[in-house]
């Protein structure tokens, strides 16, 4: 039976092979699979949004999504990880709940559109949960470069959620609650 060798990273001297990490290194495997999934999700919500505004947010986030997936890749390739993906229960309960919007809202209607931004903003805040917490994992770790990474996406993931909030205050609630 092979030993892990220990090795201390960054100002606490907490150890690679310590059950911290390995809980990080799962928590960044589930965020890649929420990530990977809601990138081939952001184009059905897309096609369902009524506001061409909307439309375009999830054709920016669909794009910034993308980035989201590289930029995990590069943070499992700092930790010596292979990039994999674990099921995301939480992501994936989300995205059946969007679906289930569209499937239960009317086309072009504007009562789709709260529904699809009320959707998006409850994954956007789960994900902002998430990079918020990864990152300090990261930063308690000693993983500087790595929590740099994850902030930044976190910093994007809040970007999007105050534009699907634009959106929705802008004239998308007011126009469903006529409808």
């Amino acid at each position: 039976m092979a030993t892990k060798t220990k090795k201390p990273t960054g100002k606490t001297g907490k150890m690679e092979d310590s059950e911290f990490h390995e809980f990080f290194v799962d928590e960044l495997k589930d965020i890649y699979w929420a990530e990977k999934h809601l990138a081939t999700a952001l184009p059905k919500m897309k096609k369902a949004a009524t506001s061409t505004e909307l439309a375009a947010a999830f054709e920016k986030h669909a794009e910034e999504t993308k980035q989201h997936i590289a930029t995990l890749e590069q943070v499992f390739e700092l930790l010596g990880e292979k990039a994999t993906a674990k099921k995301c229960d939480a992501m994936a309960g989300l995205l059946e709940e969007a679906n289930g919007i569209i499937e239960d809202t009317d086309k072009c209607t504007m009562i789709r559109d709260a529904g699809l931004i009320l959707a998006a903003q409850k994954v956007e805040h789960y994900e902002i949960a998430t990079y918020g917490t990864l990152r300090v994992f990261a930063e308690n770790m000693g993983h500087t470069e790595v929590m740099d990474l994850l902030a930044q996406t976190l910093e994007n993931e809040k970007a999007t959620d105050v534009a699907l909030t634009s959106i929705a205050e802008g004239f998308v609630n007011e126009q469903a609650a006529s409808e």
